[in-house]
């Protein structure tokens, strides 16, 4: 299994940017479809982007198409959500996870997930 720890989160005003870093280890992540999803408060976790192993395919979710882009360097084990044109709505909390085959879609097709990283975005 691979380990993944998120890191980048913290309070922005609504406007800002932000990324967000997934570091991976234990084994690559070359082979792995990895995921964000995002959990606001009171509301039920849901995937924002992904990307394949190559990352020649890229899923975002309507919420954050144009704002947010999904990235990876497998040589160095990394993932990245860079984040853009923040609101207030886009505060939750915001997890990487990965996936052994392409088109999941569902927490429970994915894996291994990081511990989160706490985004707040205030107005």
């Amino acid at each position: 299994q691979v380990q993944l720890v998120e890191s980048g989160g913290g309070l922005v005003q609504a406007g800002d940017s932000l990324r967000l870093s997934c570091a991976a280890s234990g084994r690559t992540l070359s082979s792995l479809t990895m995921g964000w999803f995002r959990q606001p408060p009171g509301k039920e976790r849901e995937l924002i982007a992904r990307i394949s192993w190559n990352g020649a395919r890229i899923y975002y979710a309507d919420s954050v198409k144009g704002r947010f882009t999904i990235s990876r360097d497998n040589a160095k084990n990394m993932v990245y959500l860079q984040m853009s044109g923040l609101e207030p709505e886009d505060t939750a909390v915001y997890s990487c996870a990965a996936a052994p085959f392409l088109d999941a879609r569902l927490s429970k097709h994915f894996q291994s997930w990081g511990q989160g990283a706490q985004v707040t975005v205030s107005s």
